[in-house]
């Protein structure tokens, strides 16, 4: 238990660390542009709760503390989890609890690819989400059994998330960051792979004849819509991302993994 946590000293110390949190943002944000501070904790419980309400509550109380100063340069967002390891049974900050807060305070909501059953869709929450909460800060991830956080690929959920903020046309209402901690591989070539697939997606879903797909599905004519949202596979997205990769003068291909290496040898092999 952290922000709620049942004894008032820890709770308190808690709630410190979450304004030196967003101080730290803020600082951010004077020099480089709005800075995006999110709330994510671990609380609850791994078997038969007994007392549900009560943590909840704290958790009101001490995130209305951390948010009460006003501090322009801060985008404030909170995150859900469905559980972790050692709380499955119950989470205090689930997704209903900080949905339903964010709207309540007029913050943002954090979506993690991650925190949700596998069965359910974070591109379906998007357009039911956004009408009344904004912004809507987005951590692409890719979940492996339990572990939430591993590098992002160029997968059918990524692209459905991407697809769902093209089609509905809420870009401008969305944050995009990358969310992994796997400390197995090189953590540029982490940074590298996960961004770069999440900017594929996003040309993916750009490329795709979507108007045409709404007015077929508006007329009724189902085989149309679906023929149109198949035609993309055929399209040449792949030279459409090299030209892209040019015009931005970056590496295309695998181009940009030798340059990753060499830093590789160069500086963090010399680091103590």
């Amino acid at each position: 238990m952290t922000l709620s946590h049942p004894d008032d000293a820890i709770r308190r110390f808690w709630v410190r660390h979450c304004q030196a949190c967003r101080q730290v943002a803020q600082s951010f944000g004077q020099k480089l542009g709005p800075a995006t501070c999110n709330i994510w904790i671990p609380d609850g419980h791994k078997d038969a709760t007994a007392d549900r309400a009560g943590p909840r509550q704290r958790l009101i109380e001490s995130l209305d503390a951390v948010l009460e100063a006003p501090l322009p340069s801060v985008i404030d967002t909170v995150e859900s989890k469905l559980f972790g390891i050692g709380l499955e049974d119950y989470t205090v900050g689930s997704h209903e609890f900080y949905l339903l807060y964010a709207a309540s305070r007029g913050i943002g909501i954090c979506f993690d690819l991650g925190h949700y059953h596998p069965t359910e869709s974070v591109a379906d929450k998007i357009s039911a989400t956004v009408p009344f909460v904004t912004p809507v800060l987005l951590h692409i991830g890719r979940g492996v059994r339990w572990d939430s956080d591993h590098v992002p690929l160029f997968s059918d959920e990524v692209r459905a998330v991407c697809d769902e903020a093209v089609r509905s046309g809420m870009l401008d209402e969305i944050l995009w960051a990358t969310d992994f901690f796997d400390g197995s591989i090189n953590r540029i070539a982490a940074w590298v792979i996960g961004v770069r697939a999440v900017r594929k997606a996003l040309l993916y879903a750009l490329l795709e004849p979507s108007e045409l797909a709404t007015e077929a599905e508006r007329s009724g004519d189902g085989a149309a819509k679906l023929a149109l949202q198949e035609l993309r596979a055929e399209l040449p997205f792949s030279a459409v991302w090299e030209h892209a990769c040019r015009q931005a003068d970056v590496p295309s291909g695998l181009a940009w993994l030798a340059e990753i290496r060499q830093y590789e040898e160069t500086v963090l092999a010399k680091r103590e």
